[in-house]
């Protein structure tokens, strides 16, 4: 049976005072019925791995860069991330395509590079209003999971969110039928590329 997974981004929010917070939420959810994960900041990463040791919470961390290694000033590469204890990397995220002009092939990139250092990527796709009103948004998620998603991903360690870029800090909300809609068709292309099996689970 699929498991839901609870994802928190604290995006560029948070410094080691608020690590505590983490604790709390550990203390408050011994036994969640869901999967918990927390992506901190890259400079909290080490540490809120060490404050959630032994706890039910994951740490991912938000982005990672595309290649291995290399001379990249100011990157972390997926290895370093795993090294500093996270588990899981949010890629594709709105903020990123939008703020740093990512697109699909270097969101492609990233997840297969995060896939081979074993990190579980949650791989956000999701149209803007603009698209949206335009009647382009299951397009829209087609070609992202066509360019984005890497070639033979393990569907154990990979997972899709999808993120309306319209909803975020606007007030609008979806509407339940839109997000059954847009997940209904999610799990279509899914089927077509990674099989029945792995768009169900």
């Amino acid at each position: 049976m699929r498991r839901k997974l609870a994802a928190g981004n604290w995006k560029m929010h948070g410094i080691a005072t608020d690590l505590d917070q983490l604790t709390i939420l550990a203390r408050a959810h011994p036994d969640p019925a869901v999967d918990m994960l927390i992506c901190p900041p890259a400079t909290l990463i080490s540490r809120a791995a060490q404050t959630l040791e032994g706890s039910a919470i994951a740490i991912g961390a938000q982005d990672c860069h595309p290649q291995a290694s290399g001379a990249h000033t100011g990157d972390l590469s997926a290895a370093m991330l795993k090294d500093a204890g996270a588990t899981h990397v949010i890629l594709g995220h709105s903020e990123r395509r939008t703020d740093h002009g990512e697109t699909d092939k270097t969101v492609q990139s990233k997840a297969q590079v995060a896939l081979t250092e074993g990190l579980v990527v949650l791989l956000c796709i999701g149209e803007t209003l603009a698209q949206r009103e335009a009647g382009e948004t299951l397009a829209i998620l087609s070609n992202q999971i066509a360019g984005s998603l890497p070639e033979k991903a393990d569907p154990a360690r990979l997972v899709i969110a999808y993120e309306p870029v319209w909803a975020i800090g606007t007030g609008l909300t979806p509407t339940p039928d839109q997000i059954a809609e847009a997940h209904a068709h999610m799990r279509s292309e899914l089927t077509r590329h990674l099989g029945p099996t792995a768009a169900q689970d």
